[in-house]
């Protein structure tokens, strides 16, 4: 049974979700499963991979494919996208989804972690979609999603790196809509606000830290994944055949 709305568009489409193990990417890869998706994912998290795959066989969906990948290791990233296009076939939606909002202070910040940041957060945004639009170009076009963050947008402290680098995903959203836009390609971002994860709950989540957030939202009531992942397989969709280059977010109405 599909959460929300059915998109017969999605029905057999390859769709290739980064970091889809756990937290937002595991609500986005069960959501593409609903829509009868042919779905592949990538994370360095196997058991979390594991317990995801299980739980979506039980659910009576369709197991997707699984490869373990350290995404800051381009040359693994690509082996991992090319075993995926070989078991599923041309991949016409990527979603860019993976990244790790690690805190840190700016006195800690040396320069190898502040490139390591841009590599979980960003860079590897860019060679998904390397790895991807040509096949899309030769299925006639393809969507592409980011998954951005509004930490940059409210100011949020306590995570420099993390926070610029997410703030890049909006331009890099908008330089590959331009040139991919020729193809029938088309290129968003979706930029979450505080969504209940898992971890988020465990590591970050207070009393002090939701008061704050339910003054600041429009929507007294905490964000879920399945929020997020929702507007995700819109705007994969060809119910968003018009859309590309934007960049829409999603936090209740904090921003």
């Amino acid at each position: 049974m599909v959460d929300g709305a059915v998109y017969p568009s999605l029905q057999d489409r390859v769709v290739l979700v980064t970091g889809g193990a756990s937290g937002i990417g595991a609500s986005i890869v069960e959501h593409f499963c609903r829509q009868r998706a042919r779905v592949g994912f990538v994370d360095c998290d196997i058991e979390a991979a594991d317990a995801l795959i299980a739980r979506l066989s039980d659910a009576g969906l369709a197991v997707p494919a699984f490869r373990a990948c350290d995404l800051t290791d381009i040359d693994e990233l690509r082996t991992a996208i090319d075993a995926i296009r070989h078991d599923l076939g041309r991949i016409t939606v990527l979603i860019n989804n993976a990244a790790h909002d690690e805190r840190h202070t700016i006195d800690s910040v040396t320069p190898e972690y502040w490139d390591d940041r841009m590599a979980v957060n960003l860079r590897h945004q860019f060679f998904a979609a390397q790895a991807v639009w040509h096949g899309m170009a030769e299925a006639g076009g393809g969507a592409i999603v980011n998954l951005g963050s509004v930490s940059w947008m409210i100011g949020q402290g306590g995570m420099p790196g993390y926070s610029a680098a997410k703030s890049a995903v909006v331009g890099l959203t908008r330089s590959l809509a331009r040139d991919l836009g020729v193809h029938n390609i088309r290129v968003n971002s979706v930029l979450p606000g505080w969504i209940m994860t898992k971890r988020q709950i465990d590591k970050w989540l207070t009393p002090e830290g939701e008061a704050e957030l339910m003054k600041n939202q429009c929507l007294k009531r905490k964000l879920e994944p399945a929020d997020v992942a929702r507007v995700v397989v819109f705007f994969a969709s060809d119910e968003a055949a018009a859309c590309t280059n934007q960049n829409y977010i999603v936090d209740g109405g904090w921003v």
